[in-house]
């Protein structure tokens, strides 16, 4: 079901497990200044969130915000079929079935409608394949001083399950907004992570939504800087 978080914003949570952790995940819906819904990496829909959804306006964008978070696309979109579908560059290979309309694949600060969008480029993620790149979009919602991100960081704390409390303590990430220490050693490119993270902390935001963890509210920018030290000192 879709929980209000702010003015023309919601989201919606379900579980999901990652290499045998329950992380959740979850869905940003931004009603633009259009009117119209803009809707970030869709999770599973039921027929009660879809009949919400619907109520609340026009579902004319959907993003796929990075390489990793497109499992539930193709279902949405045949909920929305007039909607516009965006995502990184490289979802098009990895993913031919999707019928993509706009390809996100600079680095430039863009806006639609209320909405800015930046994506970070340089951030490489581990997975059972090995290192592989993240480009991931983030998105700054100026209404509401909200920035919007899906694995750029996380933010593990006692409203999660007790072993990914404790693999998140074990990795020093718990009841912290931090990027995963083990995306931290895979990254190669810190330079352009730098300026991708200098870029996106230019945006006035208070409040981060991330797809998995919990809800940083109040000061999230300055935990979000504190969580990217690491890389903002990496030297030109």
């Amino acid at each position: 079901m879709l929980k209000a978080i702010d003015t023309d914003l919601w989201v919606a949570e379900q579980p999901l497990k990652y290499f045998g952790l329950e992380v959740g995940t979850r869905m940003t819906v931004i009603r633009l200044t259009s009117g119209k819904l803009m809707v970030i990496s869709p999770i599973e829909m039921d027929d009660a969130t879809i009949n919400e959804l619907n109520q609340l306006g026009e579902v004319i964008y959907i993003v796929a915000p990075n390489l990793y978070h497109h499992l539930f696309v193709a279902d949405f979109k045949l909920c929305y079929p007039h909607a516009k579908l965006w995502a990184v560059s490289g979802l098009e290979r990895k993913r031919p079935d999707l019928q993509i309309d706009y390809i996100i694949s600079d680095r430039s600060i863009h806006q639609i409608n209320g909405v800015e969008y930046l994506l970070v480029q340089g951030f490489n993620t581990l997975d059972t394949s090995g290192c592989s790149p993240l480009n991931e979009c983030v998105f700054f919602h100026i209404k509401s001083r909200t920035l919007i991100v899906t694995d750029t960081v996380f933010h593990f704390d006692d409203q999660c399950s007790p072993s990914t409390r404790f693999i998140a303590k074990l990795l020093g990430g718990y009841n912290q907004l931090r990027p995963s220490i083990l995306e931290k050693f895979a990254t190669q490119d810190k330079v352009k992570v730098k300026c991708s993270i200098q870029q996106l902390l230019a945006w006035d935001f208070e409040r981060v939504i991330m797809a998995h963890g919990s809800i940083i509210e109040q000061n999230g920018k300055s935990q979000f800087k504190a969580g990217y030290e690491w890389f903002l000192e990496t030297s030109l």
